[in-house]
This record gives structure tokens, sequence and C-alpha cells, in this order.
């Protein structure tokens, strides 16, 4: 057997946004209905650690700022500060180290906003860390991205659990979507970056 595809993996500390700055060749099994790449993650990389030894404080009070919440953004450095509140003198819980990861932002105070993250963990990012630039980050074990939406339309990649892509726009129950040069339509449900319904261009 050889190597037939290219796996475009998840972006790491320093990459890109969009998660395509590490390029590597597989093996894998054909895809039945299109012989295009398949966009993978690597072995479990964490995308946040824990910063030990801190207590969560409370904060005092949350003042929203007009924008409309919640909304979804994404992290601007590939090592960003969570803290347990909305300000500095609050400790630091968690460090993700994942540039272009999706977040929910919920809440806000001044410069900082509370976020959620796909995997429900929550705390607060000062907004200098934070931009509107659009993605999602692929939730099902694997997602098959197609030229149009719709079950039936070619396949032209696999998305694996775990890789960031840039959202392009979406409608209904798809979304299209890029990472690393390639485009494909994808079901809304494989993937955590935005609002129910909501439409993008």
């Amino acid at each position: 057997m050889t190597a037939n595809r290219t796996a475009i993996l998840p972006a790491h500390r320093g990459a890109p946004w969009f998660g395509a700055a590490l390029i590597a060749a597989v093996l894998c099994a054909p895809i039945a209905e299109a012989t295009g790449p398949a966009i993978g993650a690597a072995e479990e990389t964490p995308f946040l650690r824990p910063v030990a030894g801190n207590k969560p404080g409370k904060p005092q009070g949350v003042k929203r700022t007009g924008l409309p919440l919640p909304r979804f953004a994404s992290l601007r450095a590939g090592e960003v500060n969570l803290r347990a509140g909305p300000g500095v003198r609050y400790p630091v819980e968690w460090v993700y180290q994942r540039r272009g990861l999706p977040v929910m932002i919920t809440a806000e105070f001044d410069a900082w906003r509370k976020i959620r993250d796909w995997r429900g963990t929550v705390g607060w990012i000062h907004r200098s860390m934070l931009t509107g630039k659009r993605a999602v980050i692929v939730t099902a074990r694997e997602v098959v991205l197609r030229r149009k939406p719709a079950d039936d339309a070619p396949a032209v990649a696999r998305a694996a659990s775990g890789v960031i892509a840039r959202v392009l726009a979406c409608e209904k129950t798809w979304c299209r979507i890029e990472a690393g040069g390639i485009r494909g339509w994808a079901r809304r449900a494989h993937l955590w970056g935005t609002l129910k319904g909501e439409k993008i261009k």
C-alpha cells in the first residue's frame, strides 16, 4: 500500500489560525464517491492546560456593551489565558494553546469576555485575545466535505475530529468551510462554532 492522501493537521501553537500549518502524507482508505484528500487530526494535542494552585474568584458584576449575546469568536493567539473572572486580579485557570479555536461569548465586562468552548469549559478572556474571524471545530468522529450542500453531492475531502476550519458560509443545516486550501460543505450538526439556524454569508 502506498501513501495516496494528504492529511492537514490541526493548528499547533503559532500556526495559521485556520489550522493548516502542518502537512504530512498518511495511509488511508479511499473515499467511496471521491478521491479527495483527508483532513485529519494528529495524535491528541492538548488544546488547553490547567494552571495548578489557583482558586477561582467571583466577578462583582457583568455588564453588556450592546453587541448580541451569545456570539462566536475565535482565539487570536497560540497561547491565551482563561481566567476565573474579568480582570488580571483573577487567577488563570487554563491556558489555551490552539490559535483559531472557536469560542462562544456569553457575557461581557468592560474589556473582558466570558466564553465557553465546545467542551463546556467556561472562563474569561481579554478581548484583545479574540478575533471576529469565524471558525468551527469538527466534533464528529469524521465529517465528509461535499461540493454542494447535499448528502448526494460528490465528496471532496474528509475531516477528522478536532480539525479547525474557517467558515465561509452557512445556510440551514450546512456550512461551507475551508482548511488548508480545501473547501467544501459539511453538515452543521457535525461542527461546533455557529448558532442554531444562523445564516453566514
